[in-house]
């Protein structure tokens, strides 16, 4: 986990002192971070049995809120960008952590499309009568008691605890230091509306005011949450899989390729690829690298256009070989292949088939999203069968797989691990499942 801003005062939150929370008791943070845990489990239980009507009223009241409170909340988020420049934060960085008014709509929009769809709790996700009589169902129930641990993207404290609460689960958030101001900012809001709407504001909390130590309790806290969920960069990541005894759903990093297939369509190419690259560049489903089929009449096009938009190209000496006029590349090597710039950087690779392309993905993939670019069918299907990844995308830009885009709301992350869920985690995502068994005295033989 990655610590890198000063902390300063950030403007207070009218209505917020539903979000005050309480300080280390003579020093001991893990009694105040299990504390926090607790009254999450006791508030999970009021939210688990709310209905439908009543938690959609309590994000539109939030998204209302966001919208009321956007003054606020960017004087905060300046404080925190200002820390970021100050500490030499990247300008991709810096770009994850701004919000702007029209962020903070869209945040409030996406909440409002997330009171639109259906409850997942109690959904029947399967169920059948036995020869003895005996009623099978199998239900979908929130999970309890649900963390997160991020880095500097303020966004995933509203789109957590909007799922979370769709859900019927509580959530504690660690949205880390480089965020520190907003996250506080939103964090009253949304405690303030859930305690006006008669939802226990315990509901959404944060351990952010006791740092690293906070986490690393959070992370051994066992039995008191049930499930904890890193989103951020290969770091804090890899620190919470190493680290933690809760259980993890590993949200992955995005090693991100499309193969340009010999049969894609130039201006297709074009505007997917500078898609893909270039329409937010720090974030996980972002193009990363590039294989080009070595008869791809597309390439030299494709190769333009990212150096004209100011991508920087790190090539392999085949594509330094067709590079057009004008256009320059760094030598790439194995730390490119491996690398999820979230930047403008593009590693680029020629390969002589499908196959090869797909060697190199099952060699450097981290999981996340793959993409064909192509006009031959059998190319696509040879490509989406031989893909072991959580999306996998024909003639598109992977900038959709985004839980918002698939019409999941939004989402906690995008799973790479192959257990629970996998891909955009939306609603579903964040339910379990008991089995309800009825029967009329019947036993066992």
């Amino acid at each position: 986990m990655t610590d890198v801003t000063t902390q300063q005062t950030a403007p207070a939150i009218p209505d917020s002192t539903a979000a005050a929370q309480p300080l280390a008791v003579d020093g001991n943070v893990e009694q105040a971070v299990h504390a926090i845990a607790d009254r999450a489990r006791t508030a999970s239980r009021v939210i688990a049995r709310a209905n439908r009507a009543h938690k959609d009223k309590a994000l539109q009241a939030i998204g209302e809120a966001l919208v009321a409170n956007r003054d606020a909340i960017l004087r905060a988020n300046s404080l925190d960008l200002e820390a970021g420049r100050a500490n030499g934060t990247s300008k991709a960085l810096l770009d994850r952590l701004s919000l702007t008014e029209e962020r903070i709509a869209g945040l409030a929009a996406a909440l409002d499309n997330l009171a639109g769809l259906p409850d997942p709790v109690g959904t029947i996700a399967r169920g059948q009568t036995l020869p003895n009589g005996v009623r099978l169902r199998q239900v979908h129930v929130p999970l309890g008691v649900v963390a997160a641990i991020y880095e500097a993207r303020p966004n995933v404290t509203v789109d957590i605890a909007g799922l979370a609460l769709k859900s019927g689960n509580a959530v504690i958030l660690r949205g880390g230091s480089a965020a520190a101001n907003t996250n506080a900012a939103l964090l009253g809001i949304i405690r303030d509306v859930l305690d006006r709407t008669g939802l226990p504001a315990d509901a959404v909390q944060s351990v952010d005011e006791f740092g690293r130590e906070g986490a690393n309790v959070l992370m051994k806290a066992r039995g008191r949450v049930d499930v904890l969920i890193p989103r951020g960069g290969h770091d804090l990541i890899q620190t919470v899989v190493t680290n933690a005894s809760v259980p993890v759903i590993e949200t992955g990093e995005g090693n991100v390729h499309i193969f340009l297939d010999e049969s894609a369509d130039e201006e297709m190419a074009v505007e997917i690829l500078l898609n893909a690259k270039t329409q937010r560049p720090s974030v996980c489903n972002t193009v990363e690298t590039l294989l080009v089929h070595r008869d791809a009449q597309a390439a030299p096009a494709v190769l333009a256009a990212l150096a004209g938009a100011g991508v920087r190209i790190h090539a392999d000496s085949r594509i330094q070989a067709i590079l057009p006029q004008g256009v320059t590349a760094d030598t790439a090597d194995d730390d490119d292949w491996a690398r999820e710039y979230m930047d403008l950087d593009i590693a680029v690779a020629m390969v002589d088939s499908v196959d090869e392309a797909l060697d190199h993905i099952r060699t450097w993939s981290t999981g996340h999203t793959e993409a064909i670019i192509t006009n031959n069918l059998s190319r696509s299907e040879q490509f989406i069968a031989g893909v072991d990844s959580a999306a996998v995308i024909v003639n598109a830009s992977t900038r959709f797989t985004d839980g918002g885009e698939l019409g999941l709301g939004a989402e906690v992350g995008i799973s790479t691990q192959k257990m629970h869920a996998r891909g955009p985690m939306g609603l579903k995502e964040l339910t379990t499942t008991k089995w309800i068994i009825q029967g009329d005295g019947q036993i066992r033989k």
